[in-house]
């Protein structure tokens, strides 16, 4: 585990979370509020904009761009999506990107989808399209072209990249920052290295505001499955090494509290700019929304419930 790190991964088999973690109303108010803004991310697969009726349309949808089904995939379901009035942020991989003119082409098509949202990765594919290999090389191409986007994200890895040193990353987020907005954490399971990773690119002067992934409710087979493969560093050697933790998960459901309560002293903490919450949903949609919503109704009870004690209490 990182060496910052005093809890463990926030891997809780479906237990329900203890607000009395966040004994202050401030701190309460500011999870809530902080929670009631987080995007939801989902794949681009058949029937996925049918589990999405209960989103209103303030609620960022983020949509990703896998190598398979590439760009054009993504950029189906955003029609679909906005067709609805929804909010949504296309992921663009860059190494699926074919030349300039498609780089035209996929920008017009969002231009005409008002779309104003844009996230932009490197993709998993080995070989490019074309000449983009990089976020970096994507987002150079954006500066010299006329788009519609008011924001633009990239990745940060709390964890470490498995083909790019923690010096490589941090020279690589700071050539990003003067062309993109803001950053979403890679999914990551220790709070402290999560907050580690936010208080070293600090000291480096990036500003980019923060948004921390987190994974949502979800299967965790289906979630430890998707770990193991992308390869969380400390996160996925911990599963690798307690096996009898995975097995009993395996089992079970998955709810971020845990990580939430290992999150919620720091998040507001000005130094560290976080804005929000990225949620990995998995597409098990319905079960993160009710989570999510759970823990707002849960946090703000205990709010008002402090509220009327305090009321209650008499004067000295």
């Amino acid at each position: 585990m990182n060496e910052h790190s005093s809890i463990e991964p926030g891997l809780s088999a479906d237990a329900k979370v203890s607000t009395n973690l966040w004994p202050g109303d401030e701190s309460r108010q500011l999870l809530a509020g902080l929670l009631e803004r987080s995007a939801f991310e989902i794949f681009p697969v058949p029937g996925i904009d049918k589990r999405l009726g209960a989103f209103s349309e303030h609620t960022p949808i983020t949509i990703t761009c896998s190598p398979t089904g590439g760009i054009a995939e993504t950029l189906t379901l955003t029609e679909k999506l906005r067709g609805r009035g929804l909010q949504v942020i296309p992921h663009i991989s860059a190494r699926l990107v074919r030349d300039d003119a498609h780089l035209h082409r996929v920008v017009e098509r969002l231009t005409s989808l008002e779309v104003v949202n844009l996230f932009v990765v490197g993709g998993d594919v080995k070989e490019p399209a074309g000449r983009f290999s990089s976020t970096l090389s994507l987002l150079g191409a954006l500066k010299d072209m006329s788009h519609p986007f008011e924001s633009i994200g990239v990745a940060g890895y709390p964890e470490g990249h498995p083909f790019l040193d923690d010096h490589s990353l941090i020279e690589e987020l700071k050539a990003k920052e003067p062309l993109a907005t803001y950053v979403v954490t890679q999914m990551c399971f220790d709070p402290g290295a999560i907050v580690s990773w936010v208080e070293s690119i600090r000291k480096t002067g990036i500003r980019l505001p923060v948004y921390i992934g987190l994974p949502g409710a979800t299967h965790a087979r289906r979630l430890l499955a998707f770990s193991m493969k992308i390869g969380v560093g400390d996160s996925a050697r911990f599963l690798t090494k307690h096996s009898n933790l995975v097995m009993r998960l395996a089992k079970s459901r998955y709810r971020p509290d845990d990580l939430i309560g290992g999150l919620a002293p720091r998040l507001g903490d000005p130094a560290l700019r976080i804005r929000g919450f990225h949620l990995y949903t998995f597409n098990e949609v319905a079960a993160t929304e009710e989570w999510r919503n759970q823990l707002v109704q849960d946090l703000e009870e205990n709010q008002a419930a402090d509220v009327q004690r305090k009321r209650d209490k008499p004067l000295d």
